[in-house]
């Protein structure tokens, strides 16, 4: 019989998608911080040109990066961490709820990427408090690969480079990793 043990930490991030709200940007990352702690990586800015899904909420121009967190964390906390990012965004949304900033949490590892999400499908798999897990990119042979459900900006490898960096620094923190250094919930 199989003994259940902590999992590996993972390494978190998030996904930001924003319009010309670059304000908001540093009262979001302040947020961000307080919550979840200090960021280790920013990626470089990306247009966001692949649908007009959120043109009503964030105008035409709109841009994409990512921002990972220094700490590895367990897994588990991925609804934890998606009901933090939808406050955020809440805080700064208008009366309509209008965001000005769209904001997609997940976390990766040695072998693959997985965002958070509210919404239901086929491969996503619940977790808690109403929060799935949908995984989005597989790592393999030195590169990322999507599937075949992965959001479409996803799959232009477009953003390999961004996870390839985040990988590394999630190596070097795994490498450097103390006892008590991990945050886990409780079995």
């Amino acid at each position: 019989m199989g003994r259940p043990r902590l999992p590996q930490p993972v390494k978190f991030f998030t996904g930001l998608l924003y319009g010309s709200a670059q304000d908001v940007l540093d009262r979001v990352r302040e947020q961000l911080v307080d919550a979840l702690g200090p960021i280790d990586y920013a990626s470089p800015e990306y247009l966001f040109s692949l649908t007009d899904y959120y043109a009503a909420e964030m105008g035409n121009s709109i841009r994409r990066c990512f921002w990972s967190f220094e700490r590895v964390m367990d897994p588990g906390c991925l609804p934890e961490i998606k009901i933090v990012t939808n406050r955020v965004e809440g805080v700064f949304a208008d009366s309509e709820g209008r965001r000005p900033v769209n904001l997609d949490p997940g976390y990766l590892d040695f072998y693959k990427m997985v965002l958070a999400s509210v919404k239901e499908r086929a491969q996503k798999i619940y977790l808690s408090r109403g929060i799935y897990a949908d995984p989005t990119l597989f790592y393999l042979k030195g590169r990322w690969h999507p599937y075949e459900w992965s959001l479409p900006d996803f799959k232009t490898a477009v953003y390999d480079e961004v996870f390839q960096r985040i990988r590394q620094i999630y190596r070097d923190n795994m490498r450097s990793l103390q006892p008590g250094d991990v945050r886990y919930l409780p079995l």
